[in-house]
């Protein structure tokens, strides 16, 4: 199917769902690293102290023990074939995703493939060899974007990736959720968790957000975490992860629990996070927030993942 769900301009962060994946759904170490909450404007509800996590981070460790393992994809099949059809759609278009973005998401093997040595590897490209058009035009990039709409749709739990990130300005690497009701409802009604967000410009720096009804585009509920040393997250490969419970949302990097969002957080606005979500991995090139490449970013640039987990915590 071609159409797609119409949803607001988005200034930062969120993209647009297409509609085909809406049909679909229908039918490294911690050691070294600190948490660090940094107001971004009005938006930005306050993160719970790091010293006040630790808690936090020993009961997910707890419960990493007590927890069942629901669904996984390892990323393990020959190099240059496509990502496991049972459990991803592939998206293809080059609408922006509601924030100007500038790449087209295609289907071809060198945006998006495994690379025989247990990845998936999502590949922004500078290029159009399809000759693909754009919401602006002529497209200038070309890059990757999968989700499991319709396949595998989960509330609760712990959802886990092991990512090394791409860099460079204009470069935005994400791994996140929406609500398996977007069709029906549309966005932000059904709900965004952000996983992890970079903008490439910013190395050292990874977001985690909600962006809910009265929260959303340029001011979601939203905290970062930083390296202390200002080393890039692209140097190597690190975990993302959230637990998420009916009353609370907890951001993890390397297994260090960095902040937690409840529907205290929400300004009294609802608190969406009480259905299944499914998951989607991306790259996008340029949009309102990272801006547009320029002269110093380097093509190809590519996002590896190790693996993408999920557990029920019971």
């Amino acid at each position: 199917m071609s159409i797609r769900t119409p949803r607001p301009n988005r200034r930062r962060r969120g993209r647009l769902l297409s509609a085909a994946a809406v049909a679909c759904a229908a039918a490294t170490a911690a050691a070294g690293l600190f948490a660090l909450n940094t107001p971004e404007g009005a938006g930005t509800a306050a993160a719970r102290p790091a010293a006040a996590q630790n808690a936090a981070a020993g009961n997910s460790a707890a419960a990493a023990n007590a927890a069942t393992l629901i669904w996984r994809d390892e990323f393990n099949r020959p190099a240059g074939t496509a990502p496991d059809s049972a459990k991803w759609n592939v998206e293809v278009n080059g609408d922006g995703g509601g924030n100007g973005e500038l790449q087209y998401y295609t289907n071809r093997r060198d945006n998006l493939a495994h690379d025989g040595n247990g990845n998936m590897v999502i590949t922004a490209r500078k290029g159009n060899p399809g000759d693909y058009q754009c919401h602006y035009g002529r497209c200038q990039y070309t890059s990757g974007r999968m989700n499991t709409a319709g396949k595998f749709e989960h509330a609760y739990g712990r959802f886990e990736a092991r990512i090394q990130i791409p860099t460079g300005q204009g470069i935005w690497p994400a791994f996140w959720m929406l609500g398996n009701d977007i069709g029906q409802v549309g966005w932000p009604a059904c709900g965004e968790i952000d996983i992890m967000e970079n903008i490439g410009s910013k190395p050292a720096d990874v977001h985690g957000s909600l962006h809910g009804p009265g929260y959303s585009g340029g001011n979601p509920i939203t905290g970062s975490y930083y390296h202390p040393q200002g080393w890039a997250f692209a140097d190597t490969f690190h975990t993302f992860a959230v637990e998420w419970s009916p009353q609370s949302i907890t951001w993890f990097v390397d297994g260090v629990a960095y902040q937690t969002f409840t529907p205290a957080d929400t300004r009294g606005n609802p608190w969406v996070y009480d259905h299944p979500f499914f998951m989607i991995l991306n790259v996008a090139v340029g949009g309102s927030w990272p801006g547009a490449p320029d002269a110093g970013t380097q093509f190809p640039q590519r996002m590896k993942i190790d693996y993408v987990r999920v557990y029920d915590l019971g």
